[in-house]
């Protein structure tokens, strides 16, 4: 009861075999303080590990206790950690331990560290991580106190003198004198706190960015008595700001050339793919077109169609849909367009054309990927033969009842050195309609593909006074949700 730091008195609890398997609390003195706020009462009589579950954890304060009372050796130990349970949250503190037997009886005494110790060294540490080091200046004596982190942070031994406020451009890099004379004018002759970053020079030629923080303290007669303040190296900051605003720079350069690219790669598509297109002259057939580009120019793709009478009087269709986006997708659009019209002239069939542009995909691009589809209607027989590359069938539209063409053999071009095409015929008659499109008008992301498309059939089924507004519906009831181009041809028998 003597003792003015908190203490128990424990006796040894055995099982039946006589082991030790815990202490009983016998005695809790007057001095006693519980970590978990708890009263005398509440732990006097208890078992140890019952009152302080953690004893057998990482302190291994249990352990500990039943070797002093089974050797008879005393334990002392400085700056251990004893936790216990707060309402099921552990509660660390550091103590002082002395563990000691006395007969059957062993007492065990702890010293809390002093709080005030403990937050000077909260602050010692917070000061080491931060880089910061503090100074007190007496302008009355002249006398400098800095503390050890400082020193360091100066790359001076802890026996040389501490450098004054007045002396501190002697120290910094020449260019930072100006911002060092309004930090010092601030605070020695306006009297009010003030901070500045500079370049410190040190003995060791190592130079650090310094930012360093003032207060006056003055007398009750507005007197300056003396500065006090802190230095940090900021060193890590001011290099990662400097990386950073590189790295802004660039990123607005690349998006700078970016944009650059999107624009022309629209301007581009554009030119050959104009949204609208003059009417097709070709007796005995209703053309008509729609092409809506992506909302995104970043999303600027190589959608394609062309509907153009040839020589033989026959007209070719062709929609196609180059796989990516930007200036590779759209200067591939114009390639594989511009190779369809060259060797659509020769005569050959819409399988053969697709072989031969398969062949120009594959060889004379650089690894362009793309599906289409082609057809080659005759108007005095009306017969429609077409070929499919990997592309969604055409859709044929008659009276009330919208149906898709069948999937004919045909990879998407560009994958194979070589590719044959199946090829089809389908006598249309008076008052048909046949729909070519790209993915762009169906597709999304959380629906399959055949779903879509009996969207789309149900949709193209619907009366419409013209073939105009028959494709301006298509679009506008489009739920497609991938922000792709969109390249529509309506083909109506007279």
């Amino acid at each position: 009861e003597g003792l003015y730091d908190p203490a128990l008195v424990l006796t040894p609890h055995l099982d039946a075999d006589g082991t030790l398997v815990d202490f009983r609390i016998r005695h809790v003195n007057s001095h006693f303080l519980d970590p978990a706020g708890r009263p005398r009462g509440a732990v006097g009589g208890a078992l140890l590990l019952e009152a302080y579950p953690m004893a057998a954890g990482d302190s291994e304060l249990f352990e500990k206790t039943a070797r002093v009372y089974a050797t008879g050796e005393p334990f002392r130990a400085r700056r251990m950690t004893l936790t216990a349970l707060v309402e099921e949250v552990p509660l660390s503190s550091v103590a002082d331990l002395s563990v000691t037997r006395h007969h059957d009886s062993v007492l065990l005494i702890w010293r809390i560290e002093d709080e005030a110790a403990r937050l000077a060294s909260l602050l010692q540490h917070a000061q080491r991580l931060g880089r910061i080091g503090g100074f007190e200046e007496d302008l009355v004596t002249g006398g400098i106190t800095w503390n050890g982190p400082l020193f360091s942070l100066y790359g001076r031994a802890a026996t040389e003198p501490p450098v004054s406020l007045q002396d501190l451009t002697d120290h910094a890099h020449p260019d930072d004198a100006v911002a060092i004379g309004r930090f010092l004018r601030a605070v020695l002759h306006h009297r009010r706190p003030a901070s500045t970053a500079f370049r410190l020079v040190r003995p060791d030629g190592v130079t650090r960015h310094i930012r360093v923080i003032a207060e006056p303290v003055l007398d009750a007669d507005d007197r300056l008595l003396a500065v006090r303040g802190a230095y940090q190296d900021i060193s890590s900051q001011h290099w990662t700001e400097v990386a950073l605003a590189a790295t802004r720079d660039q990123l607005a350069h690349s998006e700078q050339e970016s944009a650059e690219r999107n624009r022309l790669t629209l301007q581009l598509q554009h030119a050959i793919m104009p949204p609208t297109q003059p009417p097709l002259d070709a007796p005995g057939l209703d053309v008509a077109v729609r092409y809506r580009p992506a909302e995104s120019e970043a999303q600027v793709g190589g959608d394609w169609y062309d509907a153009v009478v040839l020589p033989s009087r026959q007209i070719l269709f062709c929609v196609g849909d180059i796989a990516g986006h930007g200036i590779k997708a759209a200067t591939g659009m114009v390639v594989l367009r511009n190779a369809m019209r060259g060797l659509a002239i020769t005569g050959a069939g819409p399988g053969q054309l697709l072989s031969w542009l398969n062949i120009v995909a594959h060889h004379l691009t650089e690894q362009v990927t793309a599906t289409a589809v082609c057809g080659l209607f005759d108007p005095e027989t009306r017969v429609l033969r077409w070929a499919r590359a990997g592309h969604l069938p055409p859709v044929l539209v008659r009276g009330e009842e919208a149906t898709a063409l069948p999937l004919l053999r045909g990879v998407l071009l560009g994958a194979l050195a070589e590719a044959e095409y199946q090829e089809e015929e389908i006598q249309l008659q008076a008052s048909d309609t046949l729909l070519m499109y790209t993915d762009g008008l169906i597709e999304r992301r959380d629906t399959s593909v055949q779903d879509s498309l009996t969207q789309l059939l149900a949709t193209a089924a619907a009366p419409a006074p013209t073939l105009e507004r028959r494709l301006d519906r298509l679009l506008t009831h489009s739920e497609s949700d991938t922000d792709d181009d969109t390249c529509i041809i309506g083909i109506r028998v007279g």
